[in-house]
């Protein structure tokens, strides 16, 4: 069965402590129909939960690929410029540049995280097209944030001992929502 291109579905998005979150993400090798309707559920999901971007362990897929968008400026905007990338790797990086950062799957948690301020990559998009980039600043920020997700790794694991140690009661209260099966499972409010 076909999805309709302009009828995308919300996914649930996992929270800290679910197993998905920390697992090493698979390449994508088929761009079929399913996966186009997939990217699809992915971009109108990372808007309507207010993010800048999203990738595929969030909701539950241990897949490489992520949607971004550099320019939304959250539910007001008019501006929309989606963006995936597929089987990413950064092939460059230098500088330093410190950003406050947030996660979707870890709610009401923001610190600041200091990475490479310029990098170069090389993805896929959507149809398995060949894409290379520079990225500086924000969108280096964003896209590293979201690379990190393909490779088990939240922003909150680049935290000093002391940060962590701040956020760490929050961080248990969403864990211990995990069930049995490994599952922490925000179901969508929208």
């Amino acid at each position: 069965m076909k999805k309709q291109k302009n009828n995308p579905k919300l996914l649930d998005i996992r929270l800290v402590g679910d197993k998905v979150l920390r697992l090493q993400a698979e390449k994508i090798e088929t761009f079929d129909d399913e996966f186009l309707a997939f990217c699809d559920d992915l971009i109108h999901t990372m808007y309507i939960t207010d993010g800048v971007g999203l990738a595929a362990p969030q909701v539950g897929v241990s897949k490489q690929v992520f949607a971004i968008d550099y320019e939304w400026g959250g539910e007001d905007s008019a501006k929309k410029n989606p963006l995936i990338y597929v089987n990413p790797e950064i092939t460059f990086s230098e500088g330093s540049i410190t950003h406050e950062e947030g996660c979707l799957s870890v709610p009401d948690v923001f610190e600041k995280v200091k990475r490479p301020n310029h990098i170069k990559i090389k993805a896929q998009d959507r149809y398995g097209n060949p894409i290379e980039e520079e990225l500086t600043d924000f969108p280096a920020v964003v896209f590293q944030h979201e690379f990190d997700h393909l490779k088990g790794v939240l922003f909150i694991d680049h935290l000093t001992k002391l940060k962590l140690l701040l956020h760490k009661p929050k961080i248990n209260s969403i864990k211990n929502k995990t069930n049995d099966n490994g599952e922490n499972i925000q179901k969508s409010k929208y």
